[in-house]
C-alpha cells in the first residue's frame, strides 16, 4: 500500500513498528561505510600482478628505445598511448599520458584556462564572469573544481538520455560567459545513465557563443560494465566533433584508477591536435615527463586492450552481486510504497536514489546515527544545494557484501521512517 494513501492512524502505527526496528539497528553498534565509490579489497587483489610485471632485472626501455628510468617523452611512452587510446577509442596521436589521476588533469585544464586562456583567448581570470554547465545530479568533485576557481555553476537536468540538450544548446549559444560543461557520458555518476546517440551528436554540433568553450568529457567508466550481455554503447565524441566541423570542442579524460590501483594508475587526455599543441606549451614548463616506469608497468601487465577487457570482467564478477543485492533489497522493502525511486545501472560505480522531496538530508543523517556513513545529501548538486533535498548517491562497491546488505536494509528503513514523518506533517 502506498504510504500516501494511508490514514494518519495507519501512518502512526507504521511509524511505531519502524522506530522499533531502527532501535534494533542502533543496538548493533554498526560502523559501515557506503560514502565513496572505492574498489574493495578483492578488486585491488586482482591487480597485484601489476607489481610483478617489472623487477630489477627487467628491460625498462620502451619500444622507441627510450630508457623509462630517465627523463623524456613529455606526452607518454608510445605503447601506453596505444593502450589508453584503445581504451578511450582514440588514435594514439591524440593522446597525452599523465600521472596517476584524471581529476588532477581536469583541475590543471581549468587552471590553465584561468591563468593563460585557451588557444590564445583571454584568460578566464581576466573576465568579469565565467560560467559552467553542470548536469545534475552529477559528480561532486567536478563541481568542487569549478567552485574552487570561483566559476558560476548552472544546473542542467539529466534524463536517461543525458543532459537536457535543448537547455544546453540554448544557453551555450546565447551566453559567451559559459565556457564549459562537465559530462560523465557513460554510466554517469551517480545515476549510471549513458548518453544517447542523439545526445552525443547534439554535443558535437553545438554552436557556442564563446570560441573557447570546451566540453569536459570525463569518460571515467568507459569499460566498467557489470554484464557481458547488457552493455551500454557510447558514440565516440571526438570523431563526431570532427564530422561536425568542431574538432577542438572536446577535452576527453580517462584513467585506470578503478581498473588497477586508485592513486597508482595512469591518466590520459584525448583531444584535437590543435588543443594538444596548446596544452603542451604549458605542460613542458610544468614537467619533463610523467612516471614512465608506471606506464610501462601497466603495458606489460595488460599487454593490450584485450587483456584490459578480460581484467574488467573480473571486476564485474566481484561487484555485480553487490549492485544486485542493493537493487533486490530496495525492490523488496520500498517498491509500491511511492516514497522513492532508484536507478538500475548496467555499469559504473553508483546507484542514484531519489527520495520524497525534503527527505534526503534526514535519511542520510538517520543512517549515520545508526552506524552507516553515506555520501552527504546534496553532494550531487553544485554548491551542495539540491533544491528538492531528494537525491542520495549509493556506493555499493567498497563494503563486503554482508555489510552492504545490512547497510542497505538500514537505509531502506530510514527512507520509510523519514517519509512517514514527512507525510504526518501534512496529515
Amino acid at each position: 500500500m502506498k504510504y500516501s494513501e494511508m490514514t494518519k492512524e495507519e501512518l502512526l502505527e507504521e511509524k511505531k513498528k519502524l522506530a522499533e526496528a531502527y532501535r534494533e539497528f542502533q543496538s548493533m553498534d554498526l560502523s559501515l561505510d557506503m560514502s565513496r565509490g572505492k574498489p574493495c579489497r578483492e578488486q585491488l587483489d586482482i591487480s597485484m600482478g601489476l607489481m610483478d610485471s617489472l623487477n630489477s632485472q627487467a628491460d625498462l626501455s620502451c619500444e622507441d628505445g627510450t630508457d623509462c628510468r630517465n627523463y623524456g617523452l613529455l606526452d607518454g611512452i608510445p605503447e601506453a598511448k596505444v593502450l589508453l587510446g584503445d581504451m578511450m577509442e582514440n588514435h594514439p596521436d591524440n593522446i597525452i599520458i599523465y600521472g596517476n589521476s584524471s581529476l588532477n588533469v581536469m583541475y590543471d585544464t581549468v587552471a590553465r584556462a584561468m591563468t593563460h586562456g585557451i588557444m590564445g583567448h583571454t584568460p578566464w581570470c581576466r573576465l568579469d564572469k565565467v560560467k559552467f554547465l553542470c548536469p545534475v545530479p552529477g559528480y561532486d568533485r567536478h563541481f568542487a573544481i569549478t567552485e574552487y576557481f570561483g566559476i558560476e555553476m548552472i544546473p542542467v537536468p539529466m534524463s536517461e538520455n543525458g543532459p537536457d540538450m535543448d537547455m544546453v544548446e540554448k544557453l551555450v549559444s546565447e551566453d559567451e560567459s559559459i565556457k564549459g560543461i562537465w559530462c560523465v557520458p557513460k554510466y554517469s555518476n551517480p545515476q549510471g545513465y549513458s548518453y544517447s546517440d542523439e545526445t552525443v551528436r547534439r554535443f558535437a554540433r553545438l554552436t557556442p557563443a564563446a570560441a573557447d568553450f570546451r566540453i569536459f568529457w570525463d569518460n571515467a567508466y568507459g569499460i566498467h560494465h557489470l554484464y557481458d550481455d547488457k552493455q551500454d554503447y557510447l558514440i565516440e565524441i571526438l570523431a563526431e566533433c570532427k564530422k561536425a566541423g568542431n574538432p577542438d570542442l572536446v577535452y576527453k579524460f580517462a584513467s585506470t584508477s578503478k581498473i588497477t590501483f586508485p592513486g597508482s594508475g595512469i591518466a590520459a587526455l584525448a583531444t584535437s591536435l590543435n588543443n594538444l599543441e596548446d596544452i603542451k606549451k604549458q605542460l613542458k614548463n610544468q614537467t619533463i615527463g610523467h612516471d614512465k616506469v608506471n606506464q610501462l608497468r601497466h603495458v606489460r601487465f595488460f599487454k593490450d586492450i584485450h587483456g584490459m577487457t578480460e581484467h574488467m570482467r573480473k571486476h564485474a564478477d566481484i561487484i555485480r552481486p553487490k549492485f544486485e543485492a542493493v537493487e533486490e533489497i530496495l525492490d523488496r522493502e520500498l517498491a509500491g510504497l511511492d516514497i522513492g525511486e532508484w536507478t538500475k545501472p548496467r555499469g559504473g560505480y553508483f546507484i542514484s536514489f531519489d527520495a520524497m522531496n525534503g527527505c534526503a538530508k534526514d535519511i542520510v543523517s538517520m543512517a549515520k546515527k545508526a552506524g552507516v556513513k553515506m555520501t552527504e545529501a546534496a553532494a550531487t548538486w553544485p554548491y551542495h544545494n539540491d533544491p528538492n533535498d531528494s537525491n542520495i548517491r549509493i556506493a555499493p562497491t567498497f563494503p563486503p557484501i554482508d555489510d552492504l546488505k545490512l547497510a542497505t536494509q538500514l537505509f531502506a528503513l530510514c527512507v520509510k521512517l523519514v517519509s512517514v514523518d514527512k507525510l504526518l506533517e501534512k496529515a
